[in-house]
């Protein structure tokens, strides 16, 4: 991660904590459905999970029959989601790693990047990550990334956001930055009596930038989805972006 990105302090089981119900069973369920719907996965497709997390797509790809390789650079995270892939009796290869150097070359029919795992870096990694996706999917192949809509975020962006559970807090603090296009945010976890402080940042994209930094990375026939799978609005709060390899 670039300076001012605490990976370690956010990536953690504070993340899973306060972000339970945007993680359950059902919603994850609902993402799947989504994902499935707009990538055209069918059984038997290889599968690369970008930034994987605790596996919670991943291991029910695998469960729809697509042979699905998680990679993810948090350690604890993978622990996780192997654990879970051997309770649903799945079989998902998960790999340590960065996604901007990927150890494959045209392997996989579909990449996905889910629940805004891009947009971590400054950007010329960021493109690289584009440009690594390319690289290992086959003629044909898909990329599939979901993340903040950023023309409908800005509407409702606020300087403070407190979450609770069970009398526990994460507040986030934002600043948007309009010259690197970043929502720089530093977070304070009140849990359990300790408090935690931690600082990160995501690129906010519009949809006609990421089109045009996938255009350059040579995908075509790129296309934007709101969080029903239905066409991109100005009104959509995520959004969903295809394209072809």
């Amino acid at each position: 991660m670039d300076e001012g990105f605490d990976r370690a302090g956010i990536f953690n089981d504070d993340y899973l904590y306060f972000y339970a119900e945007r993680l359950s069973q059902a919603a994850t369920s609902d993402e799947v459905a989504r994902l499935c719907s707009v990538s055209g996965l069918q059984p038997g497709d290889r599968v690369l999970d970008l930034a994987c997390g605790h596996g919670r797509i991943a291991n029910r790809l695998a469960a729809l029959g697509a042979q699905v390789t998680g990679l993810d650079a948090t350690s604890e995270f993978l622990r996780l989601a192997r654990a879970e892939a051997s309770q649903l009796g799945v079989a998902v290869d998960y790999v340590e790693g960065d996604m901007r150097h990927l150890p494959w070359d045209a392997d996989f029919d579909l990449v996905v990047s889910w629940f805004t795992s891009f947009g971590y870096f400054g950007d010329r990694d960021n493109r690289k990550i584009l440009a690594q996706a390319h690289k290992v999917l086959r003629p044909g192949g898909r990329v599939v990334i979901d993340l903040n809509h950023r023309d409908e975020l800005m509407r409702r962006y606020l300087p403070c956001v407190v979450a609770e559970r069970d009398g526990n807090l994460m507040i986030d603090q934002h600043a948007f930055d309009p010259l690197t296009g970043r929502s720089n945010v530093t977070r304070t976890i009140i849990r359990d009596g300790q408090v935690r402080r931690s600082a990160f940042f995501t690129r906010l994209f519009s949809f006609t930038e990421l089109r045009d930094w996938l255009d350059a990375a040579g995908f075509t026939d790129v296309k934007g989805y709101g969080i029903e799978g239905n066409p991109l609005t100005a009104y959509c709060p995520r959004m969903t972006v295809t394209a072809i390899r």
